[in-house]
């Protein structure tokens, strides 16, 4: 039975996240991030504003829950990847599906809706900034996965890999924000991660084999 309260308030925990940080982000495309008070939000989102900050530690994590599931994503890829698959492999091939789903991840989405929002992110400096602690944990998810251990060999890994998917992301959304269409961007973005992974794997392989220093 307390299994079933915990679950149920898990469910109305996340239902009340993503309520908030949508009503955030409706407010703040319209009238600008910094125009926007954490106690307007909190009142159209019919909480206090403690309440709030329990949820939310920092304003801009109102906008970016968004990214929260993607945290570990790539860490999960790699530790539930099948038998015989390297990590590399694995990422490259999810990348790949994401690039076909026109996942919002990838930068290659044109969705109207999916285009205002990064406008909003890539367009507010503290977004920005924020974003990159969450790529940080991400990196250090996804060392974890690649050796439990985090050896510096596995955090220099996670540190190239998660640079790569997010370099590709930008010139995909950069392509989208000048006005290319998904379908028209989508032969240059496989293209393009093709290389980043084959130079990933290169430069692994050539590291991996290279002599430790005395």
């Amino acid at each position: 039975m307390s299994d079933g309260r915990t679950g149920l308030r898990e469910r109305k925990k996340q239902l009340t996240y993503q309520a908030v940080s949508e009503a955030a982000i409706s407010m703040f495309l319209e009238r600008g991030f910094d125009k926007v008070s954490v106690a307007e939000v909190a009142a159209a989102a019919d909480i206090s504003k403690p309440t709030l900050f329990r949820y939310f530690p920092a304003k801009e994590d109102l906008v970016l829950h968004r990214f929260a599931d993607h945290e570990d994503e790539a860490a999960r890829v790699v530790s539930g990847r099948p038998d015989g698959v390297s990590p590399l492999e694995a990422l490259r091939l999810h990348f790949l599906d994401g690039l076909d789903r026109r996942d919002p991840v990838t930068g290659l989405c044109d969705n109207p809706h999916v285009l205002a929002f990064h406008r909003l992110l890539y367009g507010t400096p503290s977004l920005v900034a924020r974003l990159y602690a969450y790529q940080g944990r991400s990196e250090a998810a996804l060392a974890r996965a690649l050796d439990p251990g985090t050896p510096v060999a596995a955090r220099l890994a996670a540190g190239q890999i998660v640079a790569v998917l997010r370099i590709l992301a930008e010139e995909n959304w950069r392509r989208i924000d000048a006005g290319e269409s998904a379908d028209r961007v989508h032969g240059d973005a496989v293209a393009a991660a093709g290389l980043a992974f084959a130079q990933l794997k290169s430069g692994l392989v050539t590291a991996d084999s290279a002599e430790t220093p005395r």
